[in-house]
């Protein structure tokens, strides 16, 4: 974790919560819990917030900021190697602990007082890196008077640069945005994001290289595009477009595996499509640390 500023650092991983959330205190592992450490600390984060959807523990800024935080922790898991199957037991482990734990449980009180103490500083957050393959994604909770990024994460397609992600005034307005600033090509009449249908192939497809045959694919369609404004310009970039996409891409994004990649296709009158690749990686947790608000 760096601090730029007071208010104001960069953190590739949610250090604080990790170290204070351990459900030690509450004797976790003495149900028989045991992995890897990265499947402990999905357990012991998801034990926490099963335990304040049961007691209510935490404020909404708290609560959005443990949801991140279990959500990374999953993702760090899978990358380690657990498996889905494997997480969801855990998850599951970690709601029944919570449900045969008093909200009285001095174990639970000091886990209780240490997570708030975490958060007096944790709350001045507003720049994270979050794990996103070849390509972090950037979270941005400040509050602006330009659209800018709030999660976005970097590609190209050729020698062009593309962006996506969330972008608005604000961390909790926010649009599912691509932005592109093609070298020497026509403008595309229309922008696709392409993933994994969830629908037709409930398990995620890690194989090759990570997208199902077309026949499982899911394609979302950009709902409108404007000229991109320069608060949203990759760096050393004059243009660009952006590619506005229904609130439905996001959520959909949201439920990919974190290993998983999804597409951004550009289509253009002469047939061609021009492909940014992009992986799912920690999106899902971005967007839950959004969810604490502005600063």
């Amino acid at each position: 974790m760096k601090i730029a500023s007071p208010v104001r650092f960069v953190s590739s991983a949610l250090a604080v919560l990790a170290l204070l959330m351990g459900a030690g205190e509450v004797e976790a592992r003495s149900s028989g819990q045991a992995g890897s450490p990265a499947g402990d600390i999905y357990y012991e984060r998801a034990f926490v917030l099963a335990a304040h959807g049961k007691c209510r523990l935490f404020e909404p800024g708290l609560t959005a900021a443990l949801e991140a935080a279990t959500l990374q922790a999953r993702g760090a898991a899978l990358r380690a190697g657990r498996s889905g199957p494997d997480l969801a037991a855990v998850s599951a482990r970690a709601r029944a602990r919570a449900d045969v734990t008093a909200c009285d449980d001095a174990g639970l009180t000091r886990v209780k007082a240490r997570v708030r103490t975490a958060f007096a500083g944790w709350s001045r957050a507003a720049l994270i890196e979050f794990a996103g393959g070849a390509a972090p994604w950037k979270a941005d909770r400040f509050s602006a008077r330009e659209p800018g990024w709030r999660l976005a994460q970097d590609g190209a397609v050729g020698a062009s640069p593309v962006r996506f992600g969330l972008s608005g005034l604000g961390p909790t307005a926010t649009e599912a945005t691509a932005v592109v600033s093609f070298v020497g090509r026509p403008r595309p009449y229309a922008a696709r994001l392409v993933m994994r249908d969830a629908a037709k192939a409930p398990r995620p497809w890690l194989a090759g290289e990570g997208l199902p045959p077309e026949a499982a694919r899911r394609a979302v369609f950009a709902a409108r595009s404007e000229a991109a404004p320069r608060s949203l310009l990759a760096e050393g970039a004059r243009r660009g477009e952006a590619w506005i996409f229904p609130a439905e891409a996001a959520e959909a994004l949201a439920g990919l595996d974190p290993r998983e990649p999804f597409l951004i296709e550009f289509l253009f009158r002469d047939d061609s499509v021009a492909t940014a690749r992009f992986t799912t990686g920690d999106f899902a947790a971005g967007r839950a640390f959004l969810a604490m608000g502005p600063l």
